[in-house]
């Protein structure tokens, strides 16, 4: 630089030394940009996991409110069916008394009979049936039935109040965990928009997809290793090749070791679906990891045993916990959107001693 302000010609190798300066100041330039952008999309990817997570315990409180209120309702529908035969066989009984004293009416009966028909109080209705010996055991055993069935009617419509406002109060419940879930939803919405202006070249998308992948792989390898420290009795998935279950109903599209962006290529496979589908286990198994981790949102790692593992990503909500067992087809999570998902799949990886494998070989057709 000194020699061309002194006007002295450069040498080649001198231009390619000052052209490689250039270089290197315009590569750190753009790399401090880059680290600024992905600082910021940090920062906004913390708010992101914080809203997902939050999305997910509001849609599992969900979930359990809709089966108490069909529980419910399966039980108020159950107590309006005994209380209809209760007060079926109420008249029953009531026709089958007024004909017994009809009877003993026309056959002289007289006071005991003008008693009951004129509806006097039951304190003296008693002190008459014992008084009266001609009333005989069949029919003092139907009017004590049918005391049995006036009280037991009684008590069921006591419970069927009681379920009806309990059903009340559910209904409630489930409208304000609905509100609650679209407005932490708008919150998601509003910071994936941003997220996603700031995240705007191909550099820093690539880089941040380099980020989420070996964030996951270090999740995955804590996650064999703890595995390996505790004693089970999972056999793994040999011989088990084209027989595994579907994890979920949709499509699946098969991008394994397809290229996502620059040279970074998919370690699994997406199914298609909507908001709230079942998310089920592939084999039975123990989960290892269930929580929410860059790029991939809401995480179940299932441990099949002899180094195979099964993984759910983009899920709207985790229904089971670190350590619990599941087996074949039984629901571990609801398809979502999570980890900054335009819309609704399930991503879903097959591993075996930590390498990924293409799933679409392993799943039933």
């Amino acid at each position: 630089m000194l020699l061309c302000l002194l006007g002295l010609p450069l040498s080649a190798q001198e231009q390619i030394d000052e052209q490689l300066k250039s270089l290197q100041a315009q590569i750190r330039e753009r790399q401090q940009a880059l680290d600024v952008k992905l600082a910021n999309a940090k920062e906004l990817e913390n708010t992101l996991r914080k809203a997902e997570k939050q999305i997910a315990v509001l849609i599992k409180d969900l979930k359990q409110t809709r089966r108490r209120l069909d529980s419910t309702e399966q039980e108020q529908k159950r107590l309006q069916r005994e209380q209809a035969q209760l007060r079926q066989q109420i008249s029953q009984q009531q026709d089958a008394l007024a004909d017994q004293l009809h009877s003993a009416y026309m056959t002289g009966q007289h006071d005991f009979s003008k008693m009951l028909l004129n509806q006097e109080d039951v304190s003296r209705l008693e002190r008459m049936l014992r008084y009266y010996g001609y009333l005989n055991q069949a029919r003092l055993e139907q009017i004590q039935h049918f005391t049995e069935l006036v009280t037991k009617l009684k008590s069921v419509e006591t419970d069927l109040e009681g379920k009806r406002r309990e059903l009340a109060n559910l209904v409630q419940v489930q409208e304000a965990q609905r509100q609650l879930v679209a407005s932490e939803q708008d919150k998601r919405e509003a910071t994936l928009k941003e997220l996603e202006s700031r995240i705007d070249t191909d550099a820093a998308q690539i880089e941040q997809l380099q980020i989420n992948e070996q964030n996951l792989i270090q999740t995955l390898q804590r996650a064999a290793e703890m595995a390996a420290r505790q004693p089970q009795d999972l056999k793994g998935l040999d011989g088990l090749k084209g027989k595994l279950l579907r994890p979920t109903g949709g499509r699946l599209r098969d991008l394994y070791a397809k290229k996502r962006q620059g040279q970074i290529r998919w370690k699994g496979v997406l199914f298609d679906g909507s908001l709230g589908d079942s998310v089920r286990a592939i084999h039975h198994g123990k989960v290892l990891f269930a929580d929410w981790l860059r790029g991939f949102g809401l995480v179940t790692v299932l441990d099949h045993g002899d180094g195979f593992m099964s993984l759910y990503g983009y899920n709207q909500a985790l229904l089971k916990d670190v350590g619990e067992q599941v087996e074949a087809g039984e629901e571990i999570a609801l398809v979502g959107q999570s980890g900054g998902q335009s819309s609704p799949a399930l991503y879903f990886e097959l591993r075996h001693k930590g390498d990924a494998i293409n799933p679409a070989q392993w799943i039933k057709d």
